[in-house]
């Protein structure tokens, strides 16, 4: 999902937090809805990056080399909170971050909270999550991070679930409030007994540590109706709606989306 630091973090300095150098290009974000169903109420905004004509996140990526990985996490976090705030988002917004561009979390974390008091998003309502398929430097550093993250009251989340690095190990280190089963689980999994019977044991796994499940990459009215059965009302993906740059969805779209 993003390029590896491959543990140069260690030369970034402190006055790289401060000197607010930014990219080589202008990065927007784009937003896509996380819908409660059983509620029929949004349940947060993921951000995600796109480029200054809207390029898809594969454009972006292709732009940050290693050395410039912490100035796009950190530009990147800065640029989803001003967009969320002009955009007047009430729910939660969801930020990817790179625990391989984090070197030290009580220092990286001073622009994201200047930028939520500067443009007065409430921090309660931030989610940082992280991909289990991007490699982190170690699992001690990730839980080091995602404590920091807690104890500043944002909430925490482990994106793509099932299909990475850190799994069931990073959960017997520290609980996240959040996970986000990956696609490869979601899909077609109306069809697929293996996968029902693997999602009703990790949802139940989930539901016994009090960690919210969200289903994400759903397209087919099938797979929504199902894990909606099985226990996930969170859910994310094309069915609902496709990210939206610089604006947010609504309710009564989704709702007529899946109509």
């Amino acid at each position: 999902m993003f390029p590896k630091n491959n543990g140069h973090f260690e030369s970034l300095s402190c006055q790289a937090c401060r000197d607010g150098r930014q990219l080589d290009f202008k990065l927007r974000m784009a937003f896509q809805p996380i819908f409660d169903l059983s509620q029929k109420t949004m349940f947060a905004y993921e951000a995600l990056a796109r480029g200054p004509e809207g390029q898809g996140a594969g454009w972006v990526l292709e732009q940050v080399t290693k050395e410039h990985l912490y100035q796009f996490d950190q530009v990147a976090r800065v640029t989803a909170i001003e967009t969320a705030a002009k955009l007047k988002m009430e729910t939660k917004l969801s930020i990817n971050f790179l625990p391989n561009a984090v070197y030290k979390p009580e220092t990286c974390i001073r622009a994201t909270l200047e930028a939520a008091e500067t443009f007065q998003f409430p921090t309660e309502n931030l989610i940082f999550e992280v991909s289990e398929g991007e490699e982190p430097i170690s699992i001690a550093h990730l839980v080091g991070i995602l404590k920091e993250y807690r104890s500043q009251g944002f909430l925490s989340a482990i994106d793509d679930f099932g299909a990475g690095y850190s799994g069931l190990k990073l959960l017997t280190r520290l609980t996240p409030d959040i996970v986000k089963f990956d696609r490869d689980l979601i899909s077609d999994i109306h069809l697929n007994p293996k996968k029902q019977k693997i999602m009703r044991h990790m949802i139940s796994l989930a539901r016994d540590l009090n960690i919210l499940s969200v289903a994400e990459g759903i397209e087919l009215p099938e797979e929504r109706d199902w894990l909606l059965e099985a226990g996930i009302a969170l859910q994310q993906g094309y069915l609902f709606a496709r990210p939206a740059l610089e604006k947010l969805e609504t309710v009564e779209t989704i709702i007529s989306n899946m109509q």
